[in-house]
């Protein structure tokens, strides 16, 4: 990023900018930004990316709150190692369907009113924490804290819907990549405002507790942000232009529909289980692993563990604009060579860190696990804005719910109990991250091929598959006969971007730009 910190990407003659005066940002036909400026807060565009990454990054840091001061909660609660990974498998496990529920909110009722009434619904499970006095109360606090997670669908929703194909990915890794950051700050703020109260008198029982008076007010102001400085899209509020007929009202069975049918929405959802997955995974045990096993002081873990998190800032916006880059030179076979590629590297790297027995050689290789596993994260999600234009949301929750459900499986098989040491189960989940990488290569889009082959013909057998062959197949007849499908159109004509600037011309010699069918 040079200048004004801003990503400029040429377009083709398909993803031109058009010129509109009342954006800040060039935008194309569908009035979304062609440009990415990170330190812009222009309406709608920027301030909808600050709105977003500054209310997940909110979420995680109230999820991820009780990891770092677990060595005091256990002495206070009396919780056994069996009660501390069952709570830490609950407080991922309740966004498993929240993120599939979420995804099907956003495309009904817009990522503002979706995220804004999640985080105040969640916000108090935040402060009843403070009043844990068991291991089921505890462990039923972080479950439903747990469930903020799912407003990083509507993250993911709300740059997909305010950024343009050329830039999608790295708007969308860099408001996922400072969300997740939460994970990371969050083990450096919570011992520091817990040790900020021990020291102005509150005993250490009494001082763990009030410290999450913080987390839950920050999460609260967060949402009232939203609500009130928000906009769904760049033309306006979801309920505003079904109003005046500018968005038609779509139906919930066949939003459902063409988002669960789509392989390609499941395969994501497994690959993501084993990138995003085993970062909450890591969220919610290093702090302890480094503790215990290498025998060091709370806020020396703490900050250890911090790394992890903190390598977000870069990571994961890495990986989205990664997938930028490689899609600009090569389609989308480029974007999924890359998140194979780089998900392989973490899987390895991680099977590597269990196998370490030494302080420094285990941060390093940490660090270094946790940079190519989050770039994962964002290439991943430069492939979820073209599966389906029609489900977006239903395919962004399906993604970010196997997340989730990932966390939790690799928690219960190798971190619950004392089955596994911590250091073995780390290995085995490298092995499971290599496995579930795989499928990746099964991923096929018609109009652009897939890892190893090119894209196939249409139905007419004369001309390649195009965009609108794929997109427009979500929409019946009639359906199309009331116009419903134009926002695919105009989403198709820009995607094109997707034949990648070194394959187009081979691959579509004799279509035309301008071809748009409506049928």
């Amino acid at each position: 990023m040079e200048g004004e910190t801003s990503t400029t990407v040429m377009m083709d003659s398909s993803s031109k900018p058009y010129n509109n005066s009342k954006f800040a940002l060039p935008v194309d036909s569908e009035n979304k930004a062609t440009e990415f400026r990170l330190f812009s807060a222009a309406k709608p565009h920027m301030r909808a990316f600050h709105l977003s990454w500054i209310s997940f990054f909110s979420c995680f840091v109230s999820t991820f709150a009780a990891p770092p001061l677990i060595p005091i909660i256990r002495d206070n609660l009396n919780l056994t190692a069996s009660d501390i990974g069952n709570a830490g498998i609950a407080s991922v496990s309740g966004a498993v369907f929240a993120r599939v529920a979420m995804g099907t909110a956003c495309d009904l009722f817009g990522p503002r009113l979706a995220s804004a009434s999640l985080i105040l619904l969640t916000a108090p499970a935040v402060y009843f924490t403070a009043m844990a006095d068991s291991a089921t109360s505890f462990l039923l606090v972080r479950f439903f804290t747990g469930f903020s997670l799912s407003t990083f669908v509507s993250t993911q929703f709300w740059m997909s819907s305010m950024f343009s194909a050329p830039v999608v990915g790295g708007a969308n890794g860099v408001a996922a990549g400072w969300g997740n950051l939460g994970g990371g700050a969050t083990q450096l703020i919570m011992p520091l405002v817990f040790s900020l109260i021990r020291d102005l008198g509150a005993v250490k029982f009494t001082a763990w507790r009030i410290a999450f008076f913080i987390p839950a007010l920050f999460q609260m102001m967060t949402a009232f942000a939203i609500f009130f400085f928000g906009q769904d899209t760049p033309d306006g509020n979801f309920h505003s232009l079904k109003k005046s007929g500018e968005k038609p009202k779509d139906k919930f069975s066949s939003v459902l529909f063409f988002g669960v049918t789509n392989y390609r929405g499941w395969i994501l959802a497994l690959t993501y289980g084993y990138c995003f997955g085993v970062e909450l995974t890591i969220d919610n045990i290093i702090a302890e692993y480094f503790f215990d096993r290498f025998n060091l002081n709370l806020h020396t873990a703490g900050m250890i563990a911090a790394s992890f998190g903190l390598a977000n800032i870069v990571a994961r916006p890495a990986g989205g604009i990664i997938s930028d880059a490689m899609s600009r030179r090569f389609g989308m076979r480029g974007r999924l060579w890359a998140l194979w590629s780089m998900q392989t590297l973490g899987g390895v790297l991680c099977v590597i860190l269990g196998q370490l027995s030494s302080l420094g050689s285990s941060v390093v290789v940490m660090i270094l696990f946790s940079f190519f596993v989050q770039a994962a994260c964002g290439l991943t999600f430069g492939v979820v804005p073209f599966v389906s234009r029609r489900s977006l949301g239903v395919i962004s929750g399906m993604t970010g719910g196997g997340g989730n459900v990932g966390a939790v499986l690799t928690q219960l098989i190798f971190f619950k109990g004392s089955k596994y040491s911590k250091e073995t189960g780390i290995t085995l989940m490298g092995v499971m991250i290599l496995c579930c990488t795989l499928p990746i290569t099964l991923i096929y889009f018609p109009q652009w091929g897939g890892m190893f082959c090119g894209p196939s013909s249409s139905k007419n057998n004369d001309k390649v598959s195009t965009e609108e062959d794929y997109y427009l197949s979500e929409w019946s007849l009639s359906e199309k006969e009331k116009g419903f499908h134009q926002a695919s159109v105009k989403f198709a004509e820009n995607s094109r971007s997707e034949r990648g600037g070194k394959l187009d011309s081979v691959t579509r010699p004799h279509e035309l730009p301008s071809s748009s069918p409506l049928v």
